[in-house]
């Protein structure tokens, strides 16, 4: 059967990533007239099933509806103007609205892509969903390279003016990055969380972050009749080796010791999620830039991991539309120093909600009770309330 010949087209940014940030760039360009095109070697469906954070910082809320993506946030979300903090025997509740004005909104990452994708779809964005052989090149020059094999098996080659890496913690584009132009920070905690899909009405009408002896446990929801839970685990933990009985014997023990009590149901889903800490330096080389996971990831305990990434693109669509119109790398000249400036502060609040409330493997008697000091302290203090109020909902862009 004879090859198919390379099938070449332009395009002003070449977006590697199909996720959130990737379909949100996309938006913001298009809404500056800006042409892109999204590639991603997932199908739609794939990730759509992928199930990830659900908290929105109000930011990002905003710049769902602001920019037209949808307002569906408003009336299927759930805004929360606070979270209770469990330890010592009884629960503490910081009040977001009260503290700082602002609150956050439960609203999985399902349907932040679902609304992105659909979007798209209204507005003509070119997204190719399912492609392989993805590959990057040339964005050292003034025309790099986006090549891939798209799902009727055509190669494809698209030139643009610049290129985005937003594929994600194994970024593909990242790794083409020189080791000689890049520095990398990374801590890898020893720690995990155990997750659970249940079929159970709310135990709380907030998250509930739970300090014990036994080790952390975070309280979520999902919907009116289907939760999130999680509780601290071994990197290395067989997921198998946990029946539904076991699980909730687990789970009650560690939030009983603080006077609560979960409404129980049959278990949908359940894994493990590793915990670690990377940033990548710099976002950008040459006419190739990075955004959200591709350039950094947070352990979810602050749930910055999909914030951060919508702020990133936030910043990269405005320095992107601008070199677009002046034909000039100038306005990206910045992009690193300024997302970063956010990246870090929220890589110190989620290192600092992690370890304030995880138990570590060799911790003693001494450490717990140092860590119920901080966590008195915090809800003890107006000014240690409003600095978790701040990180948590979200510092202005």
């Amino acid at each position: 059967m004879p090859t198919l010949p390379v099938q070449r087209t332009t395009t002003t940014v070449g977006i590697v990533g199909g996720g959130p940030a990737g379909l949100m760039l996309s938006h913001l360009l298009g809404r500056s007239g800006i042409d892109s095109v999204v590639v991603d070697d997932r199908s739609r469906l794939e990730i759509q099933q992928t199930i990830r954070a659900g908290i929105l910082e109000r930011d990002s809320v905003r710049l769902l509806v602001d920019s037209g993506v949808s307002n569906r946030v408003l009336h299927e979300g759930y805004e929360h103007e606070g979270i209770e903090l469990a330890f010592g025997g009884e629960g503490h509740r910081i009040d977001f609205a009260e503290l700082v004005g602002a609150s956050v909104w439960l609203y999985p990452q399902t349907d932040v892509f679902a609304d992105l994708a659909t979007a798209r779809d209204r507005d003509g964005g070119d997204v190719r969903f399912g492609v392989s052989e993805t590959a990057i090149g040339d964005f050292e020059t003034s025309r790099p390279r986006l090549t891939f094999v798209d799902t009727d098996g055509r190669r494809q080659e698209i030139r643009c003016d610049f290129l985005v890496g937003a594929d994600g913690s194994h970024s593909m584009c990242r790794g083409q990055i020189p080791q000689t132009a890049s520095r990398e920070y990374s801590k890898v905690y020893p720690f995990a969380w155990f997750g659970i899909i249940c079929s159970a009405p709310k135990s709380a009408p907030e998250l509930i972050y739970n300090h014990s002896k036994r080790g952390f446990a975070l309280i979520s929801q999902r919907t009116e009749s289907m939760q999130r839970m999680y509780f601290q685990c071994d990197p290395d933990e067989d997921v198998q080796a946990w029946s539904e009985d076991r699980i909730w014997t687990e789970l009650q023990a560690r939030v009983g010791a603080n006077g609560h009590r979960l409404k129980e149901g049959p278990i949908t889903e359940k894994s493990v999620l590793r915990f670690r800490s990377f940033v990548h330096e710099p976002m950008q080389y040459g006419r190739l830039l990075l955004a959200g996971d591709a350039a950094h990831t947070v352990p979810p305990t602050g749930a910055k991991g999909l914030n951060l990434a919508l702020a990133d693109v936030r910043v990269l669509a405005d320095a992107l539309e601008r070199a677009a119109r002046t034909k000039s790398d100038e306005p990206l000249a910045h992009y690193t120093e300024v997302a970063l400036a956010r990246v870090w502060k929220a890589q110190h609040f989620s290192y600092w909600m992690t370890t304030m409330l995880h138990r570590l493997p060799d911790e003693s008697d001494f450490d717990v009770q140092r860590q119920r000091a901080e966590l008195a302290s915090v809800v003890g203090s107006r000014a240690a309330s409003t600095f978790l109020a701040e990180g948590y909902t979200g510092w202005p862009t």
